[in-house]
């Protein structure tokens, strides 16, 4: 049996129809993603194309937004093109969720950190290091992306870590990385870069408060730890 084409279908049942009349939030999430894909293909429209594409992950976001753009394309009739468009949505309500990091916003326990940088990193298909800096209220001034990948002391050199820090006069910094697999456990690799960083940072006269390291749902602090050696 061919699938009903989205452009059969009453007006009043049509995802974009339905958003224009009653806002997105009214809509479900397989609606919202057959908008993204505008048109359906080898004989299935696009609200069978992102219920399997939402199948294919369990029905949840979070687990949509951790998958590689190339595991999307495994879903028939989703191709690249389709697979980035999906990855760029997400990707725009993760960086939503970062907006509410405002600058100026107080980091005073780990909980702080946690709680500002968690929903843009703890699903991240990848590591990202990046640093924040504070001024002497420990505010938060600037959030910094250091690099992208495994993250080893040598990828992370201290001159990256620093260089903006020392450019906007930062009083101190707090270093925040994600693992992938959710467990924020530190790694002995996390551990020497910290010390590293720790060590170059009292040469520089910036100190580097905690480490934070965030998984799924849970983080791990390097000063609350005691480890922030």
């Amino acid at each position: 049996m061919s699938a009903v084409a989205i452009r059969e279908m009453p007006a009043t049942e049509r995802p974009r129809e339905r958003l224009r009349q009653h806002g997105a939030q009214a809509l479900s999430a397989v609606e919202l993603v057959a908008i993204l894909f505008g048109s359906g293909g080898e004989g299935r429209s696009a609200i069978d194309l992102a219920r399997d594409v939402l199948a294919a992950s369990q029905g949840s976001l979070r687990r949509l937004a951790s998958r590689p753009v190339a595991s999307l394309t495994s879903v028939t009739g989703v191709g690249p093109a389709r697979a980035v468009v999906v990855h760029a949505a997400l990707e725009l309500g993760r960086r939503m969720m970062a907006e509410q990091r405002e600058q100026g916003r107080p980091m005073r326990e780990a909980r702080d950190v946690y709680d500002a940088y968690s929903m843009r990193m703890q699903d991240l298909p990848v590591e990202e290091f990046h640093i924040a800096t504070l001024d002497a209220q420990h505010r938060l001034e600037n959030d910094i992306l250091v690099t992208r990948g495994i993250l080893n002391s040598s990828l992370v050199h201290a001159r990256e870590v620093f260089r903006q820090a020392i450019a906007e006069n930062a009083y101190a910094v707090i270093l925040i990385h994600n693992h992938p697999s959710g467990d924020p456990t530190p790694s002995p690799e996390d551990r020497v870069v910290t010390s590293q960083l720790v060590s170059a940072g009292k040469l520089l006269g910036i100190d580097v408060l905690d480490h934070i390291i965030v998984g799924r749902g849970r983080f791990t602090s390097f000063a609350e730890s005691g480890i922030l050696v």
